[in-house]
């Protein structure tokens, strides 16, 4: 029996709420760190291939940044207060490497939570930093610039016209969620200053996002008309080259996501996508990678880290 529109219509909904939530969702408890302290130095880029040689002890990895790090309804779920996964891209980089990973990314995590308390309750993720980490790697951006509420103001159940186009209302106020994205861009830099700071001997890798929805989409697989997708990915897009960018001129190398899931997109069969659409169809949290997403994710992270 095909589902009616009001069944299709309530399991769209309750997901668009499930992937709000993930913006601002109330800790179950306090999450823990490996902390230490800090020191000042030149920011420089390191080589993860070979760092801790001299030792013969696994190398100190230390994972920091949002939902698309932690990996939310991914399971196992190892830590509540942030929906992280044990099979994140973190931990399947963590295993390619035979490194001792620090996991403090966090799902609605912002650039302001590196330094301050995530719900006032979870300690600040740039504490995990300390002088003898060598890998560090970062996934950030996409709450500080709304990138999920963009998204869900883009769905729309019915076929064109009957709607409203988040593309022509984004033109229509002159786009504030590009400017955002420009706007934000020196706060990463810093932020990446930061990590040099905290952890001087350290390589940085920078995961950007991923494709989300391939050209002109594939509406009603995904409920979002053409031009609403094409102009939600362009803000993606617009996103990682502001992380590639920094990540540039401040000495970190950046992984680009959005070619490893090309192909892989909401659109995707389900067997072969990487992230998840507004309903999903495996155990992750919409418009988040999945559990094959982080795999594919994590190894190329791993390979970033060996260059």
């Amino acid at each position: 029996m095909r589902p009616t529109r009001a069944r299709t219509t309530t399991a769209v909904m309750a997901a668009a709420l499930t992937a709000a939530c993930l913006l601002g969702a109330a800790p179950a408890g306090a999450a823990s760190a490996q902390t230490g302290p800090a020191k000042s130095g030149p920011a420089k880029s390191a080589s993860a291939k070979t760092a801790s040689a001299k030792t013969g002890e696994p190398l100190e990895y230390v994972a920091i940044g949002d939902s698309f790090a932690a990996g939310p309804l991914i399971p196992d779920q190892n830590q509540l207060s942030c929906l992280r996964s044990a099979r994140n891209y973190p931990a399947v980089a963590a295993e390619a490497l035979g490194a001792r990973l620090t996991d403090v990314s966090c799902s609605g995590a912002k650039v302001s939570d590196f330094a301050g308390r995530q719900f006032g309750l979870l300690a600040p993720q740039y504490e995990a930093l300390k002088p003898s980490t060598d890998l560090v790697t970062v996934t950030i951006g996409g709450n500080d610039v709304s990138l999920v509420a963009t998204a869900l103001g883009c769905v729309n159940l019915l076929p064109k016209p009957t709607g409203i186009s988040c593309a022509d209302t984004a033109a229509s106020k002159g786009d504030p969620t590009a400017k955002a994205i420009d706007a934000w861009s020196a706060t990463f830099g810093k932020a990446l200053d930061e990590v040099h700071r905290r952890a001087p001997n350290a390589k940085i890798v920078v995961a950007g996002y991923a494709t989300y929805i391939r050209e002109d989409g594939c509406w009603p697989t995904q409920p979002i008309w053409d031009k609403d997708g094409n102009y939600l990915q362009a803000r993606v897009n617009q996103l990682n080259g502001v992380l590639a960018a920094q990540s540039r001129a401040h000495h970190a190398t950046y992984v680009d996501t959005a070619a490893v899931s090309a192909g892989h997109d909401t659109c995707a069969a389900p067997s072969e996508r990487y992230i998840e659409g507004l309903v999903p169809t495996s155990v992750a949290a919409p418009l988040h990678p999945n559990a094959r997403g982080m795999e594919a994710f994590g190894k190329a992270v791993a390979g970033a880290a060996r260059g």
